[in-house]
């Protein structure tokens, strides 16, 4: 059981879709969102993340397991602002699955 505070997702996306509408040079986010191979860069880092976090759990390495997860978690929030999938959109599909 978990009473984790999950807000910092909701906090970091939405200062992932500040930096979609509002760029800031030389941020990491708004270099992502505007790269020139659009939205394939994002799911390239998405992969990236999605692999590292795999072998870090094959390795049962918790502080990498827990390092890489949040890359992972990270770049799906700039693959979803990127898409214009919101979190409550996430969060709806969750509780159809759960009945």
């Amino acid at each position: 059981m978990s009473d984790a505070d999950l807000s910092v997702f909701n906090e970091v996306y939405n200062v992932i879709c500040d930096r979609k509408l509002n760029p800031v040079e030389g941020s990491y986010v708004c270099s992502l969102l505007n790269h020139r191979k659009g939205i394939n860069k994002i799911l390239e880092k998405v992969g990236e993340e999605s692999v590292e976090t795999i072998l870090a759990a094959k390795d049962k390495q918790k502080d990498h397991i827990v390092s890489e997860s949040s890359d992972l978690f990270f770049h799906l929030l700039v693959m979803f602002a990127a898409l214009d999938i919101s979190l409550e959109d996430i969060a709806e599909e969750m509780k159809k699955r759960r009945k």
